[in-house]
């Protein structure tokens, strides 16, 4: 039986995306996590339209980054949010709707976490939080997708 390199290229590329997003996350961490956040590593959320490996990565990357972040709603709640938008980021038919599922679903979910868990109020924190996902996800993300969209041929073979 020998080495399937597809599997090994999906591993590793989620794995490698996963790594950047919860390092940039925890790097970041005074902006990465609060009621006012933008958390630099959404930009990131644009990859499960160019590989379904993005997913898993993005998952894991959001899992690591919430546990340093200590909030046992977000680690689960949060994580599944990501998880969702990735696979909803996945399936949008037009490049400039690609970010919007983060923002959308992160926007709700957090601001609710944030809501639950720190008597924060509730429509005030969905709005900052999806302000600070706009930010990131079309600020950050959307540009980088146009780039990698033009280089996708060479970086996603």
């Amino acid at each position: 039986m020998g080495i399937n390199f597809k599997n090994t290229r999906f591993i590793t590329t989620a794995a490698i995306i996963g790594a950047v997003y919860a390092v940039i996350t925890i790097l970041l961490a005074p902006i990465s996590y609060g009621q006012i956040q933008v958390r630099i590593a959404e930009a990131l959320t644009i990859l499960p339209w160019f590989t379904p490996a993005a997913i898993p990565g993005l998952f894991v990357g959001c899992i690591v980054a919430n546990i340093f972040g200590g909030n046992l709603m977000d680690i689960i709640f949060g994580s599944l949010a990501s998880l969702a938008a990735g696979i909803l980021s996945q399936k949008m038919s037009k490049s400039w709707l690609v970010p919007l599922p983060p923002v959308i679903i992160n926007g709700f979910v957090i601001g609710w976490v944030l809501h639950v868990t720190q008597g924060l109020p509730y429509w005030l924190t969905v709005g900052t939080v999806t302000l600070g996902q706009a930010v990131a996800c079309y600020g950050l993300g959307y540009p980088l997708l146009l780039i990698l969209n033009r280089n996708k041929d060479k970086i996603f073979k």
